[in-house]
């Protein structure tokens, strides 16, 4: 299926914003870069980007407007995908330098990881385990590799939220799902054919 609606990406002044535009226009979509609530609110599909500290971002969103708008976006039907801190933004509460509230779409926390001998953080290829049908991963094979960079992960409050898990010295959280909303730990942009099939799949999500 070809997509033909319009993509906003979230601009809060954290992410990057560019390469993401660039994957989904690859993916077949057609991407928008916009901070305007107005543009959010009324969005057919909104992808939440981010790297940088949790507290500075979430800052961010409420100056602009943002965090509202995602809300009112996501409690009529817009699917929302989170890409790596958008992951972590979409969460209850986090413990990065400090306690921070999140978005609360999916609840849950946003932990360190703070495994023994781990190097931290988390960067390099992974491999996502699972096999819960969704249409994000449509054509995506079980214990397909993508890109991680991350020192803190996802722990959802309902283990149903939890569409795929990830092994680095322990298992945490790296595809979160609730309803319409979806969260990667990783970087599907930078994860070549398998990211740019995720991606795909989201852009036809109804």
């Amino acid at each position: 299926m070809t997509p033909i609606t319009e993509t906003v990406i979230v601009d809060y002044g954290m992410g990057n914003l560019r390469s993401v535009e660039k994957a989904l226009e690859h993916a077949g979509g057609r991407p928008l870069i916009s901070g305007d609530p107005e543009r959010v609110r009324n969005a057919d599909r909104l992808i939440l980007p981010g790297v940088g500290a949790f507290g500075d971002a979430m800052k961010n969103l409420k100056q602009k407007g943002l965090d509202g708008a995602l809300r009112q976006a996501v409690r009529g039907g817009t699917p929302l995908l989170g890409l790596c801190l958008g992951l972590q933004l979409l969460f209850t509460r986090s413990e990065e330098f400090g306690s921070h509230e999140g978005l609360d779409l999916i609840p849950g926390s946003v932990l360190r990881i703070n495994e023994p001998g781990l190097r931290v953080p988390h960067v390099g290829w992974n491999q996502v385990e699972g096999s819960r049908p969704n249409p994000l991963l449509e054509g995506i094979a079980e214990g397909s590799y993508f890109y991680f960079v991350h020192s803190f992960y996802v722990q959802p409050d309902d283990p149903a939220d939890v569409l795929r898990w990830t092994s680095y010295g322990f298992r945490f959280c790296s595809i979160a799902c609730r309803e319409k909303v979806w969260g990667a730990q990783f970087h599907p942009e930078k994860s070549q054919e398998a990211g740019k099939r995720l991606l795909r799949n989201f852009l036809t999500i109804l």
